[in-house]
């Protein structure tokens, strides 16, 4: 540690992205990216965009790329908050609706990206077990708190919680914010949106790095109500006033309002899933069910250090958490093309003979 380092500093557990290795002739199933590219309208507009404006700063406040999701979802543009990522989004949200006396709630097997925030702001929280099969029991929220934060469906493990479970989680939590962090929801789940009007203390996050397919635009947003997209903006403001440069917010506005091809290429990771949850399960893996672009599987004579060592010696790359010790076994497998899928299988099924 440098002498130079503040306390703050010293005290961090930075999160660990998923790995970006440069090799050849890679099948890349550990980032949970989407295998196919975006939008031909977003190449087309990030052309466009490159011209002699880029000497000008880009709207401070995103107004075109607000409206363009307002109208993705039918709300108004003044709930909607756009950042650098749906983790600026996250970031912010934290400091500037979760940071109260009281702790707040997360499960104990999630987005390990939350506790890093809450040691980089000083917020008290309290991990919520999972029940045996890695789902989330609302009940176990129903408890004083500062906040309460998840996944839907849930990082790692692919769980749904259902819509209705998440109102009754709303109802008995009327007095702290709720944030639901919707990265995948457009995989196989019923958005939170819809409750927005209903409940003044929830916020759902989206990003386009999934199924939008703009993870190297970095572009996400936050949908509440007025008074929470107000903090978020507060927080924003004395941060950085240009989040989004004009390349993303140009490219993430062709991308919300080419809705056919958006519902197009989730559709095929979905079908394409479901025929890797078949092939897993001939091989004797358990596979949890899911709703997002990747799997969470474990085979039962198998480690799963072992199984991703003996995927990436045959170059390919899936995620393999370490921590908390009773998902070790597990593999996180995104969903790639059918070919990078029928690859995996096939290197599996010479793996375990």
């Amino acid at each position: 540690m440098s002498r130079y380092w503040s306390e703050v500093v010293r005290g961090l557990s930075p999160y660990v992205p998923g790995e970006q290795p440069k090799l050849a002739n890679l099948v890349k199933l550990n980032t949970n990216e989407n295998p196919y590219g975006p939008s031909p309208r977003v190449l087309e507009a990030l052309r466009a965009e490159a011209a002699d404006s880029l000497r000008l700063y880009p709207d401070p406040n995103s107004d075109r790329l607000r409206e363009a999701i307002a109208a993705f979802h039918g709300v108004e543009a003044n709930h909607v908050f756009v950042g650098n990522g749906s983790d600026e989004v996250l970031a912010h949200a934290f400091l500037a609706l979760l940071k109260h006396d009281a702790p707040i709630l997360f499960p104990d097997v999630t987005y390990s990206f939350y506790p890093v925030y809450c040691g980089l702001y000083g917020i008290e929280y309290q991990e919520v077990p999972l029940t045996d099969s890695f789902e989330i029991r609302v009940e176990d929220y129903f408890v004083p708190n500062g906040g309460i934060i998840f996944p839907n469906p849930n990082a790692p493990t692919a769980r749904l919680l259902a819509l209705g479970e998440i109102e009754r989680l709303l109802e008995k939590n009327s007095d702290s914010v709720v944030v639901v962090d919707e990265a995948y929801i457009d995989f196989g789940g019923e958005s939170a949106v819809g409750l927005i009007k209903k409940y003044p203390q929830l916020l759902v996050v989206h990003t386009l790095s999934k199924s939008h397919s703009l993870a190297g635009l970095r572009v996400g947003y936050a949908i509440g109500q007025a008074e929470l997209i107000q903090a978020l903006t507060r927080v924003k403001d004395s941060f950085n006033s240009y989040p989004l440069d004009r390349f993303a917010q140009a490219g993430a506005v062709a991308s919300m309002q080419d809705r056919e091809y958006f519902d197009q290429t989730r559709h095929k990771v979905v079908a394409t899933r479901e025929r890797l949850v078949s092939d897993l399960a001939a091989l004797g893996f358990e596979v949890l069910p899911s709703a997002a672009n990747f799997v969470f599987a474990r085979h039962p004579q198998k480690d799963g250090a072992e199984l991703a060592a003996s995927l990436r010696s045959r170059s390919i790359i899936v995620r393999h958490f370490k921590k908390p010790a009773r998902i070790a076994p597990f593999l996180r497998i995104t969903v790639g093309t059918d070919e990078q899928c029928a690859a995996l299988v096939n290197a599996l099924k010479t793996i375990l003979a």
